[in-house]
């Protein structure tokens, strides 16, 4: 890894404690040991931000052209390609900057809005998550009064719900973390800004920034996550309910696409926080693998995942091409 001098911060008393009367910078990081391969690096990771941004950016075009895919599913699935669209755009100038043109630093500001709106778009994924299980839960338990219980207010008022919790448990985050000086080595983990990364270098006490994140960590991704597993608890008591074999096989084929999504999503998110929380003395090629797997490999897999296993989605999509092509 590539030695810089630190930079020297001078500090003054206030009211709120010591503060930095210069804004540090910090120091980003490629894939540790693979500094010098960084063009090459930037091959694979460009061709996975093309694939996330215009596999999303698809699906939603695809959802709101196609009068077909106006129902509730893929109004959620919309929801669903925007949050992972905006995970891959907050992620990708910084990612970018430093394989392409190891321009690894960068200020105070720049990285705790980068910060804020990675983890915001991150739990609006989780949120959108849960809601889809909500979704899949009462078409199978009531199929008949599906559109009349998921009206197209009351999705409204469940997205608009899911961005406002995002907004207001991650914006405490970076103002809790612009009050702390730093003094110590800028050094980051990651070709971005992550909250668990960033308050381990202030040069002062961060136990309410640790708490106040764990708060926010178990208040949304832990009761998503709960919330769908108890949503695929009745679903799979409703599923046993019916008589029909090819009823059941039926009702379980729509809710695949939905938790591969599932499984890819939440899987490298527990690895990373798993590998921030336990893994202190572990490699830091380990914490930069889980932190691409984490934010870069979901936005690539969703929009295949539904593409090849929703029917309507494929038709959608033969449709509008063949008409582009005519």
């Amino acid at each position: 890894m590539q030695v810089i001098n630190r930079r020297m911060f001078s500090f003054s008393t206030g009211p709120f404690g010591n503060k930095s009367s210069i804004s540090p910078v910090f120091l980003m990081a490629g894939i540790p040991g693979l500094e010098a391969q960084g063009t090459w690096l930037a091959i694979p990771f460009c061709s996975m931000y093309v694939v996330a941004i215009l596999g999303n950016a698809v699906i939603i075009v695809v959802v709101v052209m196609v009068p077909g895919l106006h129902k509730p599913m893929y109004f959620f699935l919309s929801m669903l390609a925007v949050a992972e669209l905006g995970v891959s755009i907050s992620t990708l100038p910084t990612v970018m900057s430093v394989f392409l043109f190891d321009a690894r630093q960068i200020g105070m500001d720049a990285c705790l809005g980068q910060m804020f709106f990675i983890h915001c778009f991150s739990i609006m994924d989780s949120g959108v998550l849960w809601a889809m299980a909500l979704d899949r839960f009462i078409a199978i338990y009531n199929p008949f009064q599906y559109g009349s219980i998921l009206t197209n207010s009351r999705i409204s008022m469940i997205g608009l719900g899911i961005a406002v919790r995002s907004v207001l448990v991650i914006a405490p985050l970076p103002i809790l973390l612009r009050r702390l000086p730093f003094c110590r080595s800028n050094l980051l983990a990651h070709a971005f800004c992550l909250h668990p990364d960033l308050i381990g270098l202030p040069c002062a006490d961060t136990t309410l920034n640790s708490r106040f994140g764990l708060f926010v960590v178990l208040s949304t991704f832990g009761l998503d996550s709960l919330f769908i597993f108890l949503s695929y608890i009745l679903i799979v008591k409703t599923v046993l309910s019916m008589a029909s074999k090819e009823g059941r096989l039926k009702a379980l084929n729509t809710c695949v696409s939905h938790i591969c999504t599932v499984v890819v999503y939440y899987t490298p998110l527990i690895g990373l926080s798993i590998a921030h929380r336990f893994g202190k003395h572990a490699s830091p090629l380990v914490h930069s693998f889980m932190a691409n797997v984490c934010y870069l490999v979901p936005p690539v897999l969703n929009p295949i995942i539904y593409s090849i296993k929703t029917k309507e989605i494929r038709k959608a999509l033969r449709k509008i091409f063949s008409l582009r092509k005519f």
